[in-house]
């Protein structure tokens, strides 16, 4: 049987990567892009629940996976203006957490409704566990958020074949890490990595594409770190 999969955040960088991973003859994919027919600002309220019933409705009536990638990674200085600092946390909090929240309940639903399992892919981060900079503090606590709701629907739904894993990246290549890395002196942050390297989006990737395809049942809950040994747990 073909699987059906939605998968956020798709323009570039990891989520790219997701999408080249999931690619084949067994696979459909709905690819929520600001590049491609499903565009959805997760900034808004009403995109979430928009974007899954329009990839219902491109994928047959069916989904099978989701996978939770989409975010943003964007400084909010512990001196800036109150009302700007909340700001930009609520912002932060609706597009990585709520918006993945949302997108989970429906996914749950749907394969109740169904009396079928489905699986969910959450990507999070290392700065679940690590902690972020100070101007961070709400990307890290909306990717802790993350983790604890994957492991929320693990426990929950393990009996309906309902599945969830989280992936926790470290720096991963891309545009948005290659400006923090830049901002952070570069190599000085690099040392802290034992590999000496950050990750290749195509390695999260793979690790994206085992937890939607291959992995066991046993397996749901898991939290996959892909850090290069700078965060062991």
């Amino acid at each position: 049987m073909t699987i059906h999969i939605l998968l956020t955040g798709a323009s570039r960088g990891i989520g790219a990567a997701i999408a080249d991973a999931l690619g084949g003859a067994d696979v459909r994919l709905a690819r929520q892009s600001t590049r491609a027919f499903l565009a959805a600002d997760f900034a808004d309220p009403a995109a979430p629940a928009d974007l899954w019933q329009r990839a219902l409705d491109e994928l047959d009536g069916r989904i099978d996976v989701l996978v939770n990638n989409a975010g943003v990674f964007e400084a909010s200085p512990l001196d800036a203006e109150h009302d700007a600092w909340v700001a930009e946390w609520e912002r932060t909090m609706r597009i990585n957490l709520t918006a993945s929240a949302e997108l989970c309940r429906l996914a749950v639903r749907h394969w109740q409704d169904r009396g079928e399992g489905g699986r969910i892919v959450n990507v999070a981060s290392r700065a679940a566990y690590r902690g972020d900079s100070p101007a961070h503090w709400h990307y890290a606590a909306s990717k802790a958020g993350m983790v604890g709701m994957t492991k929320s629907i693990a426990r929950g739904y393990a009996r309906e074949n309902i599945l969830a894993f989280a992936i926790c990246p470290g720096f991963t290549m891309t545009g948005m890490a290659e400006d923090y890395l830049e901002s952070r002196g570069g190599d000085k942050l690099l040392a802290d990595i034992p590999l000496g390297r950050v990750a290749a989006p195509e390695e999260v990737a793979a690790i994206a594409r085992f937890c939607a395809l291959e992995a066991p049942a046993s397996m749901t809950g898991a939290v996959l770190d892909v850090n290069g040994a700078s965060y062991v747990r």
